[in-house]
């Protein structure tokens, strides 16, 4: 048996997919500065980190979220996994994938991409942030919602990309002997 979700890990730019929304790592004033969210924001259009910016400032491990702009995407969640402290805090950064996952089902949408959070400016690294990442789409789509139906991950390094893989690979075998110990 698989997983309760479909979570894919793909290397490319994030604002190049067409999917329900995608997710984006932000700081607490919200502005667009980070590697990701900058890449975003010049496809996107300057609107989009207007809109942000105008809902702010938030706190570490909370979450807005504004149109797509010029994306192929309706929507765009800025989190905040990582705050201006620049702490390797995870029930931080579990609570801003918990807040865009409640967002994300708010506004029922199937398919999301995220960036891995907490990764900017090397906070935490890609594995550990991949892992807190995965375990909760993991928990959330075992809650029965519905939303999202599938999530793909958007990497930009082959580094990443191998450490990601390895992780999904390690959560699926996880959940499977996890399902195999309950029958």
């Amino acid at each position: 048996m698989g997983l309760p979700i479909e979570i894919e890990i793909w290397r490319g730019e994030i604002a190049e997919l067409e999917v329900d929304a995608i997710v984006v790592p932000a700081n607490e004033s919200l502005f667009m500065t980070a590697p990701v969210a900058a890449a975003v924001k010049r496809v996107a259009g300057e609107e989009v980190e207007r809109a942000a910016v105008a809902q702010g400032p938030i706190a570490a491990g909370t979450v807005v979220v504004t149109a797509g702009g010029r994306l192929a995407t309706p929507y765009v969640v800025h989190a905040v996994g990582v705050g201006h402290d620049l702490q390797a805090d995870a029930a931080r950064l579990r609570h801003a994938i918990r807040a865009t996952l409640a967002a994300v089902e708010h506004l029922g949408l199937a398919r999301i991409a995220l960036a891995p959070l907490g990764t900017e400016r090397g906070v935490f690294p890609p594995a550990e942030a991949g892992e807190l990442l995965i375990d909760e789409v993991i928990a959330h789509a075992e809650q029965g919602t519905g939303s999202p139906e599938s999530v793909v991950v958007a990497v930009s390094r082959p580094d990443e990309l191998r450490e990601l893989l390895g992780v999904l690979d390690r959560a699926e075998r996880r959940f499977a002997a996890a399902r195999a110990e309950d029958r």
